[in-house]
């Protein structure tokens, strides 16, 4: 059977960048301020929350990845601690082929404990991309 075409079918999430320390921070603001919820998160090697709306889908993630060395959160950054947008997207081997034949580096993860393949590439304006992959979708679409 012939692999399904890449397909984005919507935004899934945005992820902020922080030191350890200004995590807490970072997390009260959008728990007290716009009532998202903390959630389930993969357990991945450092410290964070993926914060919840009214669904079952995370539409933030914090990852607490930068050194403590690194400059503190501040309003006065362009992009503030900005990462990535994340898209959920089907057809994994049809993106990962496109993505080649245009000789676009890109990096596939599985996520540690869940049934999800995470694609991160660059865009030309600088911008960090990562398509979302439900494997178990995958496999069925096969």
């Amino acid at each position: 059977m012939k692999e399904p075409l890449m397909r984005i079918t919507h935004i899934d999430h945005y992820n902020i960048r922080t030191r350890p320390s200004d995590l807490a921070a970072v997390r009260d603001f959008y728990v007290d301020v716009l009532g998202l919820t903390e959630g389930a998160r993969p357990r991945f090697p450092f410290p964070g929350y993926w914060l919840y709306g009214g669904s079952e889908a995370a539409i933030l993630h914090l990852a607490a990845t930068l050194p403590e060395s690194a400059p503190p959160i501040s309003p006065d950054k362009p992009t503030g601690q900005f990462d990535h947008i994340a898209l959920k997207a089907t057809g994994l081997e049809s993106a990962k082929a496109k993505l080649a034949a245009r000789g676009i580096a890109f990096d596939a993860r599985l996520v540690p404990g869940w049934n999800m393949m995470q694609v991160f590439f660059t865009d030309p304006a600088g911008l960090k991309v990562e398509l979302t992959f439900d494997m178990e979708r995958e496999r069925h679409a096969l």
